[in-house]
């Protein structure tokens, strides 16, 4: 099944990219959540005429995540929680936890931007990586300290 993407997708393409997908994914997933356009010629058309458009958009948007990456790298997020022996948490700090810190201090991020390959379980300073655009990729400052 050959699709128009309308959106950008990590594992499949660019908004207005012509690609192949498996018949259940597309008619299932892509064309419900408006996230592709079935590749007919009057889609395909229509994509011509609009193409411009979609890459001003897109080169608009790299911009303000941009200038929203820089931001977010000068700042530095704070957790407290209780410690036990050795400097370990009772609990750990999790990306939901992040993004809630984020998303308070008025950062419009999505929670699945914060990428964390595992929850923060120590005290300490520690690097956690925000993709907020395919391209723009920036890493804050997380801080776990001890609960007085």
């Amino acid at each position: 099944m050959k699709v128009i993407l309308t959106k950008d997708l990590d594992n499949l393409g660019s908004a207005g990219a012509l690609v192949d997908v498996k018949t259940g994914y597309g008619r299932n997933y892509l064309l419900p959540r408006n996230l592709a356009v079935l590749a007919t010629a009057k889609n395909m058309r229509q994509l011509e005429h609009q193409k411009s458009g979609i890459l001003a958009r897109a080169a608009k948007e790299k911009q303000n995540m941009t200038a929203i990456a820089q931001k977010i790298s000068a700042i530095e997020v704070k957790f407290t929680r209780k410690v036990g022996d050795q400097n370990k948490l009772f609990g750990s700090v999790t990306s939901k936890d992040v993004h809630e810190q984020l998303v308070a201090q008025g950062y419009p991020i999505e929670r699945k931007q914060v990428h964390m390959p595992e929850p923060l379980k120590e005290v300490g300073t520690h690097e956690v990586e925000v993709k907020l655009h395919p391209e723009v990729t920036v890493k804050l400052k997380v801080t776990v300290g001890a609960e007085a």
